[in-house]
């Protein structure tokens, strides 16, 4: 196993080289740039736009300023926004604990539905719990996001008046009620989207296991049902659900875009747009270099829990 996971990781480095000049060609192929917005501005003169050309070393040829920007991120240095001139890990770092706290709820609740959802719907297989879980999930994997949380704010907090529509806390205030009602609508919307699609998986995992010859015979011996479903069959029919739920947790870290910007919460996902819109292209390069990191390395944790819970993949 750990001759495995070196190999991986070594593997890990030049792929992440490959994304990482990927992404910089296509982020500076893009229309515009990060002085357009002082293009437009009549009162700026073309000598200011070169000065600031110079400074920030977008004159220079494109495979210097990769080079350059390689090097310095290699060494924990992540510049500068272009956008404030602000250090970029300080940019992101302010808006992780938020992304954090809204992932981190919306994987427990998408994990207290998936469970007891794809356990039953296996066993119950063709059932009508089956058939009412099936038709949810295709609703839920169908649903837009950004329609589904405008329909929630609509319902719950313009008409009913129930909870908050937007924002982390409430002006003034920030207890934990309050930041608990500022969780409730856009955590729904980030649960049922990944239980609809973990369900599933869940559900026709523990289907094949449930008709393997290890299990047949348990059921043989006489052992209790939920023994049999619990403990024989859930562990190893949890392996692809873990690897599926390690990605996407890593991608809704940096990736819950369009859930925050419909909220308005302060994350890494609102950061995003905004450094997309006003083509900052160092926090852009730092978000999607951390993406890519995520994803690599919780590929590789899932591998372990993987081969941890079904040690026949080691084998």
């Amino acid at each position: 196993m750990t001759r495995i996971l070196l190999k991986r990781i070594v593997q890990a480095v030049p792929l992440l080289l490959v994304i990482s000049l990927i992404v910089f060609l296509l982020i500076h192929a893009a229309p515009g740039g990060p002085l357009s917005i002082y293009l437009s501005n009549p009162n700026v003169r073309p000598q200011d736009i070169e000065r600031l050309r110079q400074a920030l070393g977008l004159d220079r040829p494109l495979w210097q300023q990769y080079l350059a920007w390689l090097a310095a991120f290699a060494r924990g240095d992540w510049g500068y926004s272009f956008s404030d001139g602000r250090p970029v890990a300080a940019r992101i770092l302010e808006r992780l604990p938020a992304s954090l706290e809204l992932v981190g709820a919306a994987l427990l609740v998408s994990l207290a539905l998936t469970l007891p959802a794809g356990i039953l719907a296996a066993v119950k297989r063709s059932g009508w719990f089956d058939r009412s879980t099936t038709a949810l999930a295709f609703a839920g994997i169908s649903l837009p996001v950004f329609w589904f949380g405008l329909l929630l704010q609509m319902i719950f907090a313009v008409a009913l008046g129930w909870l908050p529509s937007s924002g982390r806390t409430t002006f003034g205030a920030g207890d934990l009620g309050d930041r608990v009602q500022h969780l409730v609508l856009p955590v729904t919307v980030l649960a049922l989207v990944q239980a609809a699609g973990w369900s599933r998986y869940l559900r026709g995992s523990m289907i094949a296991v449930l008709a393997a010859p290890y299990v047949l015979s348990a059921r043989a011996r006489g052992l209790p049902p939920r023994l049999v479903v619990l403990h024989h069959a859930l562990r190893n029919a949890l392996g692809p659900l873990v690897t599926v739920v390690l990605l996407d947790a890593a991608l809704m870290v940096s990736g819950a875009v369009v859930t925050e910007s419909v909220f308005a919460w302060p994350g890494v996902g609102s950061l995003f747009t905004e450094a997309l819109a006003r083509r900052d292209y160092t926090v852009l390069m730092a978000l999607l270099m951390l993406t890519s990191t995520a994803v690599v390395l919780l590929n590789l944790v899932a591998d372990v829990a993987y081969a941890l819970l079904d040690p026949r993949v080691t084998a």
